[in-house]
């Protein structure tokens, strides 16, 4: 006979409410699928008359550079994406370079759909807080035109009484300088290739004559020659360097300017696989063997057809490397990194097959081979599928592990399990019933009768949870840790 879930829990809800604004916008390339019609537009602007040609310019700077920090800039990165479209041997003068730049470019309202799915970690800078108070960097997944997602970030501080002070939202987003020649471990790329059962003699052939940590550049160089003089069946050479390159892609560092606001930094899909969002980055704040901090974060690629696990690794918010998971293990959603190694091994949270929790460990940050299920459906709110709700939380009791569970009607609810400290592939308790439900406030929304979250941390001997509410904005919520494990039911071993 089980016990009973009998102790009630404090949940307290807090006032906040993080919302998406419409007026919040980044600039995107705005580039027509046809190259005919890009060598036409750019024709147009250079016939325009020089007086015409510099009041059009006047005007469009009047009325967007009050919406973005360097507009110039922005114009001056898309007119470079065009520059294999301009007549050769014709010198363009300022207007003309600017006027191009603007006609290639778009604004996009990152969040006018919804801001969801947060998770929240320590902020890098610990510095001039008063006593018992923290300073915080909550992602969010925000959503905009088209349902194309990005990552947005909001800081601030919680106190003494886990009241949260968030700062100032900026009036200005940015997107990051990508940097353009990256470089890459040959062996990682190797397996890799391998992995999604692409490698073969073309690829080993390339890779074979670059050193162990390469650029893309080098890369590029590589491939170039082998397209010059074939070696192999051409049509094959293509079809590899097409997989080669789409990997390459995938891979990348990017860097915000440092003395901007960090609500001004949103990492908006750059490749390929990640056309069509950036989905549900559960960040954690991982300490290594010497206790030197890095901030990951597992996210969804999407591209529209498929989705791909990657990985964001910072030390500071302000330069990220983006980073393909490999392995048998990572073909699914909602990956979780533990926030330190056990037992000399890294440890991730999965959901192998979109119904159970799974765990799984590796000696190698970027590959995950195997997986074992820790925990199935089993009560009746969760009886469709089960999941985390971002990385486990360190007690000397064990691993607290919010989880997401989906019941009848397609209600999402957040529930509670309990990890072994030493063994977390053993749950020592767990809820019964949910820790949060949708209540009347919160089950209206783009994806009705929702709440879920991507990342938690303990303050002040409380739970604090970021939550979002049916797809479409996000809460808070509080629950006193002592209160959570007395309420959880023991598991049992059965042997």
């Amino acid at each position: 006979m089980k016990e009973k879930q009998h102790l009630r829990i404090r949940v307290e809800r807090k006032p906040n409410r993080i919302i998406g604004d419409t007026s919040r916008v980044i600039t995107r390339p705005h580039l027509p699928d046809d190259p005919h019609r890009i060598y036409r537009i750019i024709g147009r602007i250079m016939d325009l008359p020089d007086g015409s040609a510099k009041d059009l310019i006047t005007k469009i700077l009047k009325d967007f550079s009050s919406r973005h920090e360097d507009i110039h800039h922005i114009f001056a990165r898309h007119l470079d994406r065009v520059k294999d479209f301009l007549p050769e041997g014709v010198l363009l003068n300022d207007v003309q370079k600017a006027l191009i730049g603007a006609y290639f470019t778009k604004e996009y309202a990152i969040e006018s759909a919804a801001l969801f799915n947060p998770s929240i970690v320590l902020h890098p800078d610990q510095s001039h807080l008063e006593k018992n108070c923290l300073r915080f960097v909550m992602s969010l997944r925000a959503t905009g035109e088209g349902h194309v997602s990005s990552i947005v970030f909001r800081s601030g501080i919680l106190n003494r009484h886990n009241t949260f002070c968030f700062d100032p939202v900026s009036d200005f987003v940015e997107t990051p300088d990508l940097k353009k020649d990256p470089a890459y471990n040959r062996t990682i790329f190797r397996l890799k290739l391998n992995e999604m059962m692409t490698g073969n003699e073309i690829s080993a052939y390339v890779l074979d004559r670059l050193p162990e940590e390469f650029t893309s550049r080098e890369l590029i160089e590589q491939i170039d020659l082998l397209k010059t003089t074939p070696l192999f069946p051409q049509a094959k050479q293509k079809t590899t360097f097409s997989f080669i390159t789409w990997l390459a892609d995938s891979n990348y560092e990017m860097s915000f300017h440092p003395d901007h606001r960090i609500s001004e930094r949103v990492i908006f899909p750059v490749s390929k696989n990640e056309s069509r969002g950036i989905e549900d980055a559960r960040f954690v704040q991982f300490f290594d063997d010497n206790k030197e901090v890095t901030y990951y974060a597992t996210y969804t690629a999407y591209n529209g057809k498929t989705i791909l696990p990657q990985l964001i690794e910072t030390k500071d918010f302000i330069h990220f490397k983006i980073l393909t998971l490999n392995g048998k293990a990572v073909q699914n959603k909602g990956m979780a990194l533990f926030p330190r190694k056990i037992n000399g091994q890294y440890v991730m949270l999965s959901r192998q097959d979109g119904e159970n929790n799974h765990i799984m460990f590796s000696d190698n940050l970027h590959f995950w081979q195997t997986s074992q299920i820790i925990q199935e459906p089993e009560q009746p709110w969760e009886f469709i599928q089960i999941g985390n709700c971002g990385s486990p939380l360190e007690t000397d009791r064990g691993w607290i592990v919010l989880t997401h569970g989906v019941g009848p009607m397609r209600q999402y609810c957040i529930g509670a399990i309990l990890l072994d400290l030493e063994n977390p592939t053993r749950i020592i308790a767990r809820l019964d019933e949910p820790l949060l439900t949708p209540n009347e406030k919160e089950r209206e929304g783009y994806v009705p009768n929702v709440v879920y979250s991507c990342g938690s941390i303990i303050h002040q001997k409380e739970l604090v949870i970021p939550y979002a509410m049916s797809d479409i904005n996000s809460g808070i919520a509080t629950v006193p840790v002592k209160d959570l494990l007395n309420a959880m039911r023991k598991v049992v071993l059965q042997y």
